[in-house]
């Protein structure tokens, strides 16, 4: 172009340089790589603390693993090549511990093998976790899907009141000796009916209704599904004698609703709702008060010459572990009884891991927690916005349930630690959890990258 009133000739500015985001699929197979050394190395010690020798199913427990995360690595290097290399890695090694704490667990208790039913769990978790990355190429598809999601998320939630209850809760289905607990899959089905549901009502879950109290509620049309969700929770609760699951899917959709909205008003009603369905339900269900008789009465039973209860087992096992632990496979964690690799594992990464130990795990819940919500917010969609966080939160709302429960912080309510406890459900749903969030990490990172048509 020529400069006005010199005749000199001047050179346009040349356009910005797109953006490049780097893949980062060489960092994900090295973390996936130490991940499963990490593995092999717990499942080595527990057999030197335990029998002297090095166990004889090592390799086939470390070449299994590895070749399971292999198998996810390759998927999402070449189906999803912009996710975030840091979830799968994590979901690797909590995998991985979880079966090396259930297979420590496993030589105390010989009547009750439960980690080589987690491993062929693992391995189904893995598969849905490939298929799910593979064949899911958008994630937005699943917002067509929001009416079917809840219908079935309902159905699940229901099935377990038609058979017998176990420890006091009616949460399996169990058909010729095997069982499932559909209520881990409905959480998935419910998360994705609440940011569809959010997404498309946003605005009037916002600005609409009148103010009480200097809280904003939306109209009784829009708010209607709010009530409902506590009616609901409750009714779970009270049929199924499951604090855990209601707590769960309520706390998901406020959580959810505040993200939607922006509004700190609907943490609050949500803390209201619960707390008043708790208390009712405390009262009028034996199950539920007993369990919290004993949160408030840990050493009750002690007092009473009964000896100490799961609670006080618990309390006394984080207390023995520690600074630094007493190793893998030295710890007393079976004394705890028969919730051990299931409720209470948590307790026995503390007593052998130490403080130092859990702290590390919570740290990789955290960053998993935090990897999805980054997602999240780095989407346009408010759909995969929400999807992201309410998938984030569901893993974080389980941590704080369980490890609050197990230390005495809140009431027990019987769920499942993601990945590292005993149960088949749990870990192909959590695996599950893995796959949407790496699909829609996927999505947020591909999005600014220079080199993919928009």
């Amino acid at each position: 172009m020529t400069k006005a009133g010199t005749g000199t000739t001047v050179a346009a500015d040349a356009p910005a340089p797109a953006l490049r985001i780097p893949r980062r699929r060489g960092i994900e197979l090295a973390l996936i790589v130490l991940a499963v050394l990490l593995s092999v190395y717990g499942y080595c010690a527990v057999g030197l603390a335990r029998h002297d020798a090095v166990p004889p199913g090592a390799m086939g427990y470390g070449a299994g693993l590895g070749v399971l995360a292999l198998l996810a690595h390759l998927t999402v290097r070449l189906r999803a090549p912009y996710a975030d290399p840091l979830l799968l890695p994590i979901g690797v090694l909590l995998n991985g511990l979880g079966l090396v704490l259930i297979y420590r667990l496993d030589l105390q208790t010989p009547g009750d093998r439960a980690a080589p039913a987690q491993l062929v769990w693992s391995t189904l978790g893995v598969a849905l976790f490939i298929v799910v990355v593979a064949a899911l190429r958008d994630h937005r598809v699943l917002q067509r899907y929001a009416y079917v999601c809840v219908a079935a998320a309902l159905v699940l939630l229901t099935l377990p009141i038609l058979f017998p209850a176990v420890n006091g809760a009616r949460i399996w289905i169990r058909i010729a000796g095997f069982s499932i607990q559909p209520g881990e899959f409905a959480k998935v089905l419910l998360a994705v009916f609440f940011a569809a549901y959010l997404a498309a009502n946003r605005s009037a879950l916002a600005y609409a209704g009148r103010c009480i109290w200097r809280l904003q509620f939306p109209t009784g049309r829009v708010l209607g599904p709010v009530v409902a969700i506590w009616l609901l929770s409750v009714c779970v609760l009270i049929l199924e004698r499951d604090l855990g699951t209601s707590l769960l899917f309520f706390g998901l959709f406020v959580v959810m609703l505040y993200v939607a909205t922006g509004r700190t008003g609907w943490i609050a009603v949500g803390l209201l709702l619960a707390t008043l369905g708790a208390v009712a339900v405390g009262r009028m269900e034996p199950h539920v008060a007993a369990r919290i008789h004993d949160w408030l009465h840990p050493f009750a039973s002690i007092d009473a010459g009964q000896g100490p209860g799961q609670l006080a087992q618990s309390l006394f096992a984080f207390a023995a572990g520690g600074m630094l632990g007493t190793g893998l496979g030295l710890g007393h964690s079976p004394l705890i009884g028969f919730a051990v690799k299931s409720d209470f594992i948590l307790a026995t990464a503390g007593e052998e891991l130490g403080l130092l130990g859990l702290t590390a795990i919570f740290l990789l819940y955290a960053l998993l927690v935090e990897r999805g919500y980054r997602a999240g917010l780095a989407l346009r969609d408010p759909f995969g916005r929400l999807l992201a966080v309410g998938l984030a939160s569901i893993v974080a709302l389980q941590v704080f349930v369980i490890a609050g429960g197990v230390t005495g912080l809140i009431p027990l309510t019987g769920m499942a630690m993601p990945f590292l406890a005993q149960g088949g459900s749990s870990v192909v749903t959590n695996w599950a959890i893995v796959a949407l969030l790496i699909r829609v990490s996927d999505s947020a990172r591909r999005q600014y990258d220079g080199r993919v048509a928009p």
